[in-house]
């Protein structure tokens, strides 16, 4: 089933797909739905030395690497990084860059990354070159809370030595680079809360703004699309969608062209069911001839201590396959070992 025709049909009947808490210590708190957990009885050294071991070895023992890095949490890989570092005088990164090859050697060294250098390499690719990666761009920023924004803010400027804004603003132009910076701002609301009256105020406001006489007033829409929290916008979707024949989504696509129609609408199918969205991405990147590795690394590395768990269920429930069955048939050796050690045990 596509996402639209799931969007349109949860909008119509009111359902949101709602983050699951679970009372820790008589406090809600939101469950993990991560693949990869932090090992239990860590040892840095111990790992450092292993892998030391395992690239030294003739041949490489890439098992014995897959092994360590899928099943270490992002904080304990940088602490077996660190003790690499301090007991052999190199560079962990270095040292696998040596010995692994290709797409395996891709997904290794993004693991090594935390969440923040990961996010700013993904920036840097995306902006860099000739073309720009609308897509990536709009993926980070729509997915990442305000202190991840900030967060990966800080390390671009300090990994790249520019401003991640003044990239935005070279590299992309118009209606696109205004959405972009407006979640750049890292300002977005992120209660739970929801403003029923707001909702209302907001669905006015869009339906005012598409129909304007100059043409749609895109400003508004990225205005409120950029500024409202999730449980906010997918009130509004349902005020929306009762109140016209057709569905947000669909506005946007008969309204607008190019980067900014994408953009928007991206945003919209983020707000409302996130790992709908990276499943969706996930099918289309092993979807006819060739994978798009790009996009095989960059969600199951970036969601793997996030939402991973979610996103193999909505893939199941999308495409009434596995994602590990998806894998299997699309990759091979090394590499789809470790994607599918990512995947965590099934």
């Amino acid at each position: 089933m596509s996402f639209f025709k799931q969007f349109f049909k949860d909008v119509i009947r009111k359902r949101h797909p709602d983050e699951d808490t679970v009372k820790v210590k008589g406090k809600e708190k939101p469950k993990y739905y991560g693949t990869v957990t932090p090992y239990p009885n860590f040892n840095a050294s111990s790992d450092a030395s292993t892998l030391q071991s395992a690239i030294q070895s003739k041949g490489v023992d890439e098992d014995v690497i897959i092994a360590v890095l899928v099943k270490r949490s992002n904080e304990q890989r940088q602490k077996i990084k660190a003790v690499y570092e301090a007991s052999s005088g190199k560079s962990l990164e270095e040292d696998l860059k040596a010995v692994l090859r290709s797409d395996l050697e891709d997904v290794a060294l993004a693991l090594l990354k935390t969440p923040a250098q990961f996010d700013a390499f993904l920036m840097r690719k995306a902006t860099k070159g000739f073309g720009t990666d609308e897509h990536v761009l709009t993926e980070v920023l729509a997915t990442r809370s305000n202190q991840q924004i900030r967060e990966l803010k800080r390390v671009f400027k300090q990994e790249y030595q520019q401003e991640l804004e003044d990239v935005i603003k070279d590299e992309t132009s118009r209606e696109f680079t205004t959405a972009l910076l407006a979640m750049l701002k890292a300002d977005k609301d992120e209660g739970t809360e929801i403003d029923r009256e707001l909702a209302r105020q907001d669905t006015q406001v869009l339906f005012e703004a598409g129909d304007h006489p100059d043409g749609i007033d895109v400003a508004v829409f990225i205005d409120i699309l950029t500024s409202r929290s999730g449980p906010q916008l997918a009130k509004m979707f349902q005020h929306y969608a009762a109140g016209s024949d057709v569905s947000l989504p669909k506005a946007l696509d008969m309204h607008l062209r190019g980067d900014i129609e994408d953009c928007l609408i991206d945003i919209v199918k983020c707000s409302w069911n996130t790992p709908a969205v990276f499943a969706e991405k996930l099918h289309h990147a092993m979807k006819g001839h060739g994978t798009c590795e790009d996009t095989l690394i960059r969600v199951m590395v970036s969601r793997s201590e996030v939402d991973l768990k979610k996103i193999i269920q909505e893939y199941r429930a999308m495409y009434d396959t596995s994602l590990q069955e998806a894998i299997l048939e699309d990759t091979k050796g090394h590499y789809e070992k470790i994607l599918l050690g990512l995947c965590g045990p099934h």
